[in-house]
């Protein structure tokens, strides 16, 4: 398998960086096992670099372990054995050290050092001020632990705040570019992985070894010893404090509860409690709120759902946190039995929802319609439910789609009922022209092919090509 994979962007930032003139200071951040280290391995294979790993340990040991990285960097045998109590001096000696090629400085786990001492935000504000910021170095500061890192580095009361001179968020690696961890592997397939590992190389990388998704997901998921078993907790345990509390409320969504009211009610808690817990997890891009892509001012709008956008704990707390008396108990077939029997319709059906919504922002940049749409998302309302609506404000183009994870075909049948719901939409209905797609994970019948020939405004997608 291939190890890296996409990150264009993210590699044009910091080779951007890099090629400034004088210094650099970039934070890196995002979730464990997203591919932060990876991405940088692969950034400074080429350049003078110096990588440190920053552990749990007390501030004085993560001190020793850079000095010993530095004299090593600086091949340095005077620093190595020299007794140093402050990390001014060992900065000092690697940028007095000629460098025929500007040095790349790499603090991995950063908020390690700020949770040893929380001073050291400042401690290396200083540092930067006053050794760094005047030479020609590049520094980044990576770390996993996303609020931290944010309070740390990038907010507005952080020492560090207005220093770096650009920042990258590492998201999940989007499906588009999920076929090159599997080249070999049919595009169903790739959908069904996809719903379980999401785009975080980590899990991709521990599902390739397996034959289909099933087997997967025993070997990796329901195997008290496996690797994922229990990803969950270490994802959460050091990003908040009440851990419990946070379990309850992603299960209770993964239950089907998408209201805030639902929510509430499900777990007795005041809806105005859970404002503050919801938001942390929207912050984390665990949860995400959704509301009609009608909506005028999505912020304030009384419609809205919430939805866990994360799709390996979309898939663990809806299969394995309910069912985990039955695998501590040694009897993980009886879940295995339940996920073979509704994973595709509790689970990777709408997941394929998802990657057709961001199929459509590919097709609205390949000009597929003579206008590109600027809002994109779902559309409910009592009585309707539709899977894609994406709206033009300028131009009063309405799209509107549904996507069928399904072993049919899918007929005229389907492109009836979604005409029959576009009236129920009343986005600028009178001045509208509305358009529709089709999205079908086993193709279409003959009838509905020949009509959509026939049609401009109507566009049909199967294994993702028109």
């Amino acid at each position: 398998m291939e190890h890296f994979i996409d990150r264009e962007q993210e590699m044009e930032t910091l080779q951007t960086e890099y090629d400034r003139n004088g210094s650099s200071l970039v934070i890196l951040y995002g979730r464990r096992r997203v591919g932060k280290t990876t991405l940088i391995s692969e950034f400074i294979k080429d350049k003078k670099a110096l990588y440190f790993l920053a552990s749990e340990e007390s501030e004085s040991q993560n001190r020793s372990a850079f000095q010993e990285k530095a004299a090593e960097f600086l091949d340095n045998d005077l620093l190595r054995n020299a007794a140093v109590n402050n990390w001014d001096i060992l900065f000092k000696a690697i940028m007095d050290k000629g460098f025929g090629t500007k040095p790349c400085i790499v603090l991995d786990e950063f908020q390690y050092l700020g949770k040893a001492n929380p001073a050291f935000p400042s401690v290396f504000q200083r540092i930067w001020e006053e050794v760094l910021k005047d030479r020609s170095v590049m520094v980044i500061l990576c770390g996993s632990l996303i609020s931290m890192m944010e309070s740390q580095t990038l907010a507005y009361g952080s020492p560090l705040y207005g220093r770096r001179t650009a920042q990258i968020r590492l998201k999940q690696i989007p499906f588009e570019h999920y076929h090159k961890f599997y080249p070999e592997k049919p595009w169903r397939e790739l959908i069904e992985r996809y719903a379980v590992t999401g785009g975080v190389p980590k899990y991709i990388e521990l599902f390739s070894g397996s034959g289909d998704i099933y087997e997967a997901i025993e070997e990796c998921v329901l195997n008290r010893s496996g690797y994922l078993y229990d990803e969950p907790y270490f994802l959460l345990q050091q990003e908040v404090s009440e851990v419990g509390s946070y379990f309850s409320i992603i299960k209770t969504i993964a239950a089907g509860n998408s209201k805030l009211s639902a929510i509430s009610t499900v777990l007795e808690i005041k809806s105005t409690s859970l404002t503050k817990y919801l938001k942390t997890l929207m912050d984390l891009d665990i949860v995400e709120r959704e509301v009609p892509v009608t909506e005028d001012t999505p912020e304030k709008s009384k419609k809205g759902l919430y939805k866990i956008k994360d799709n390996y704990l979309r898939f663990w707390f809806a299969f394995v946190y309910p069912n985990k008396s039955f695998i501590e108990s040694g009897h993980s077939q009886i879940v295995a039995k339940k996920i073979r029997e509704t994973l595709v319709s509790r689970h990777i059906s709408f997941v394929y929802e998802d990657v057709c919504r961001e199929r459509m922002w590919q097709l609205n940049a390949e000009d597929t319609w003579p206008f590109h749409f600027s809002k994109l998302g779902r559309y409910w309302d009592a009585k309707t439910e539709i899977d894609i609506a994406a709206v033009d404000p300028e131009g009063k183009n309405l799209i509107l789609g549904e996507c069928k994870y399904w072993r049919e075909l899918m007929g005229s049948n389907i492109l009836r009922e979604l005409e029959e719901k576009a009236e129920h939409v009343p986005w600028e209905q009178k001045r509208r022209r509305t358009w529709y797609v089709l999205f079908s994970a086993e193709g279409f019948t003959d009838e509905l092919q020949a009509l959509a020939a026939e049609r401009d405004d109507v566009v049909l997608f199967h294994d993702f090509e028109a």
